[in-house]
């Protein structure tokens, strides 16, 4: 055309830099407007925003600065748009301060105001990076600018403040919405409600969706889509699908991830019959189930042992008339599931195809594998699946490196444990981990070296690996079998002053130990302790407690006990029982033990209930013939 001297209309030209920046070639776009220019069009701002977007779009703000600045003022002027363009490109790249820095600086050289939109891409923007105080700030800027709050503007800070955790906050900003007469849609109720629902605030939620309604204003997918959601995660799946069918009914297109949602909810609760339904109505309404609606199901069947049933999904996934393209999840996820049903010749079968599939190769899945060869005792394949690593390119994390020295451990291989450990560690592979030194320890303390578990704890200290309660659980449970109570007691201190609190199993050991060796004032002082940091003891503990007191004849201390116990709902098994009456068949023959006695009752092994106060009936007349199995 050129050579003819023909040049295209304007509209061409204008078209062809629409589809340059459509197929995220903006720069070939900047030069069909320089040929524009060059041959004396007269451009409009519309063309130049096409050009900003698509450069902002493609990560390439610092050239749309550019390219504005670069413009003869003369032939083309941006306007509010450009900016807004520009300003949520610079957002977009965390680049806040030089966004706010802009405005200034257009207003300046573009002769024109930012508006309430412009703020609100600003606010999103600071709420984005966690500067939630600062973009409340720019409201009052807006305020005394003049510009008048909308609803977009008091969303976008809701959303900000929901989507950072601070909904009680974001609860406030509503109510001030409300008191200035500026009425919320559906995106600011929708925001609140997904933030309150992530928080397991269910009544904040049914209160806020009772409100909406109230208004007028209908919920949307999103809407359903996070109080659905909620209900998963806090266990009510059921209610979650009950709300997804009045979805249904009130005539809602919920697209895949709502439809994923309430499947992930379904499946978490073992709900699976249900799960396959959603899955059937999904296909039913047209939508194409994707990796992540797979994924979800196969998860689900691999934790409810479903593995064959998960295989089966796994092969339709991969059918001709359905195929959809596995992911490393799906791949994790099912020979995770195949391995811990000790399947693992299908396991490996599937992994062959993986690494087939160079894509879908990934360390995690090899890891997996590698720990049920070492925990199956089989060495030669684990050694085989380890040479397999380097000839694949693929880097053992800090999990692989654990995973094969626990299971060593586990297989009370200790000599190779360590051999590994100190191998692993002197090449400088990994880094241990605590739990890398528990897994060392513990088989030690099981073989009865405490003195190298204590010097391999001592070893973590030194290279400033923290413990944690678990290391510390080993070494006291280790130090209270070998008779040190002194030694026990100090590394309880020890623990507390590093900032850990002992756990169930902590106080447990402890009060167990020293209930035994008649060391009842400790026992009791870890009790009351144990009580008042909110754990609930075990049977075991009381079990070893009114032993203790029964043994140094300490009837009032076993009643107050008992008492306690049956305020907290303790339900006697055989084992307690046996224990309470042999107790109590060593008390005074003064005391009316059935008056001094709580009201709960006593359960077997067999779901059989009977009255406490019936069984110390029969104990009270001391009858020769009353033995524990007949008093059961």
């Amino acid at each position: 055309m050129r050579k003819v001297q023909v040049l295209p209309r304007f509209l061409s030209l204008s078209a062809l830099i629409e589809c340059f920046v459509y197929v995220h070639n903006p720069k070939l776009a900047i030069g069909v407007l320089g040929l524009m220019l060059k041959n004396g069009y007269k451009v409009n701002v519309y063309v130049v925003n096409v050009i900003l977007k698509g450069l902002c779009e493609n990560g390439m703000v610092v050239e749309a600065i550019k390219f504005v600045w670069g413009l003869d003022k003369n032939e083309v002027t941006p306007d509010i748009v450009s900016l807004n363009t520009l300003m949520r490109g610079l957002c977009k790249e965390k680049k806040i301060d030089e966004a706010l820095d802009l405005r200034f600086s257009m207003e300046k050289v573009a002769n024109f105001a930012p508006t309430s939109y412009t703020y609100a891409i600003l606010m999103d923007g600071l709420c984005s990076v966690g500067r939630l105080d600062d973009g409340i700030l720019l409201l009052e800027e807006m305020r005394k600018k003049g510009l008048k709050e909308d609803v977009v503007v008091y969303s976008t800070l809701i959303n900000g403040l929901c989507n950072k955790g601070y909904v009680s906050r974001g609860k406030e900003l509503l109510n001030k919405m409300l008191e200035k007469g500026i009425s919320p849609n559906v995106v600011t109720y929708s925001c609140l409600i997904n933030g309150f629902c992530k928080q397991g605030k269910l009544k904040e939620t049914t209160m806020l969706y009772d409100d909406m309604l109230d208004r007028g204003i209908q919920p949307d997918v999103v809407t359903f889509s996070g109080m659905i959601g909620g209900l998963g995660n806090n266990g009510m799946a059921k209610k979650a699908m009950e709300l997804f069918n009045l979805m249904i009914r009130r005539g809602e297109e919920p697209g895949n991830i709502t439809y994923n949602i309430l499947l992930r909810a379904l499946c978490k609760e073992r709900l699976l019959t249900d799960a396959f339904q959603i899955l059937k109505l999904m296909i039913e309404k047209g939508k194409t189930p994707d990796v992540i609606t797979y994924n979800t199901l196969i998860k689900g069947l691999c934790e409810s042992g479903k593995v064959d049933d998960a295989v089966t999904l796994f092969d339709s996934m991969l059918g001709d008339g359905t195929y959809v393209q596995p992911d490393v999840i799906t791949m994790n996820v099912l020979i995770s599931g195949l391995c811990q049903e000790g399947n693992l010749d299908k396991a490996e079968k599937i992994h062959n195809k993986m690494v087939e599939k160079k894509s879908l190769v990934d360390i995690g899945t090899f890891t997996v594998l590698l720990g049920a060869y070492i925990k199956a005792g089989d060495i030669v394949k684990a050694f085989e699946l380890w040479k397999q690593l380097d000839q694949l390119n693929l880097i053992p994390d800090s999990i692989t490196y654990s995973t094969i020295i626990d299971g060593f451990c586990k297989l009370s291989a200790l000599n190779i444990a360590k051999g590994l450990f100190l191998w692993f560690r002197k090449k400088g592979y990994y880094y241990p981990t605590a739990f890398d030194y528990n897994s060392l320890m513990d088989a030690l303390c099981k073989e009865g070296s405490l003195v190298q578990a204590r010097r391999l704890f001592q070893e973590m200290l030194n290279e400033n690996c923290e413990p944690d309660v678990i290391s510390y659980n080993i070494i006291i449970g280790s130090t209270l079998e070998a008779g040190n109570l002194h030694s026990a007691k100090e590394l309880l201190i020890d623990m507390s002053e590093r900032g850990l609190n002992p756990d169930a199993f902590t106080f447990s050991i402890l009060i167990n130990r020293f209930s035994r060796l008649g060391q009842l004032e400790e026992a009791k002082k870890l009790f009351e302790r144990m009580n008042a940091s909110g754990l609930r003891p075990g049977v075991d503990i009381y079990d070893c407690l009114l032993k203790g007191f029964s043994l140094n004849g300490e009837t009032e201390e076993i009643i107050n006990l008992l008492h306690k116990m049956a305020s907290k709902g303790i339900e006697l098994d055989l084992g307690l029982t046996s224990t309470i009456l042999e107790c109590l068949c060593n008390v005074s023959e003064d005391l009316n033990v059935e008056e001094l006695l709580p009201n709960f009752s006593q359960k077997n092994s067999e779901g059989f209930s009977i009255p406490c106060s019936e069984l110390l009936k029969k104990l009270q007349k001391r009858l020769p013939e009353l033995q524990l199995d007949s008093a059961l």
